[in-house]
């Protein structure tokens, strides 16, 4: 199983810190949107490893034109010689048309079509296909030389998308080349939920799962003392109750019998007592999400449940010793 680990945003620092995690045997170097541009640090770290895949987990799509994102992926793709993975998710519709002020509508039927886009503008670019691209919701039928990359030896980019219902799901296992499951998901979610509507999307797609790729960053509660075991349990319910309350997740905690919580979540999180839900994750409920357990147990307790779902995973676990992460490492890549 792959592992990956991801980087700061502090661009002076990407460097080392990449180079770092490849040199602890890492598979891949990742990068989130949150506060600061996913992009920028990867070019840094491209520039100081070798080896890594270089992620976006995730890049948000519907901000951003496919256009905007074919040339970003193209010229990672190309700085990276060929180590760049774009990362995409669709963020929720407030943040798309209040934060970015950008269109919102059927999110699964346009991402299909906005990775479809970039398929076909990156086909011009790297094949000579003529940009004919005309759907519901974008249209690319303009290139000129000018425009067109000459730096092309190492391709487009892959393209993995970030998932959670069957429909999203579905659109990855059709025209992406791996999913980025979310963290607020169970073992049980992944066998009854996900793999079905990723072979649907196989199918469609005239694909395989040898084709693809699984990503599943899963919750990792762990800790020398008990002191740093609690600081961990603590956190780990907080951000599980934050997810929860969201509804589109209902059906996660549907999977695990605890559907009823959602409402209360979601009561509680537009009070404002986000300190409060975290109580609300029972050490059941937890261990549902999380593998919870002493350093020396995590890479076997994620090999048990996860292996023969999962290609690569990423775990917060920075705060344990290095040697213990190195451990970790070495046995997920070996399991």
């Amino acid at each position: 199983m792959k592992v990956d680990g991801g980087v700061g945003f502090e661009l002076d620092k990407v460097g080392a810190q990449a180079a770092e995690l490849e040199e602890m045997g890492y598979s891949g170097v990742m990068t989130a949107e949150t506060s600061h541009d996913p992009f920028f640090p990867l070019l840094v770290a491209a520039q100081h490893t070798k080896r890594v895949d270089l992620v976006t987990s995730i890049a948000v799509a519907f901000s951003r034109s496919p256009m905007t994102l074919a040339n970003i992926g193209h010229d990672l793709n190309s700085a990276s010689k060929g180590r760049f993975v774009l990362g995409l998710g669709s963020q929720i519709r407030p943040h798309i048309t209040k934060r970015f002020s950008m269109p919102w509508s059927n999110p699964a039927p346009r991402m299909r079509e906005y990775i479809l886009a970039m398929r076909a503008i990156w086909g011009n670019w790297h094949e000579g296909t003529p940009l004919e691209f005309t759907g519901k919701f974008y249209t690319h039928t303009l290139m000129t030389p000018m425009f067109t990359p000459t730096d092309t030896q190492y391709g487009a980019p892959r393209v993995f998308l970030a998932a959670v219902g069957p429909l999203m799901t579905e659109v990855a296992g059709e025209v992406a080349d791996g999913v980025i499951i979310h963290a607020f998901t169970t073992e049980r979610y992944i066998r009854e939920v996900t793999l079905p509507a990723l072979e649907r999307g196989f199918a469609k797609g005239g694909k395989s799962r040898a084709d693809f790729e699984i990503s599943y960053p899963v919750f990792v509660v762990t800790g020398q003392t008990e002191e740093e075991m609690a600081e961990a349990t603590a956190a780990a319910q907080k951000q599980i109750a934050f997810y929860g309350s969201t509804p589109a997740y209902k059906p996660v905690l549907d999977s695990i019998g605890a559907g009823e919580l959602q409402p209360e979540l979601n009561t509680m999180s537009k009070q404002g007592r986000w300190e409060e839900m975290g109580n609300l994750i029972t050490p059941d409920i937890l261990k549902e999400f999380a593998v919870v357990g002493e350093p020396n147990t995590i890479a076997g307790q994620i090999t048990s449940r996860y292996g023969d779902l999962v290609d690569r995973t990423s775990a917060a676990y920075a705060t344990i010793p290095k040697a213990d992460r190195l451990k970790i490492i070495k046995d997920l890549n070996a399991g």
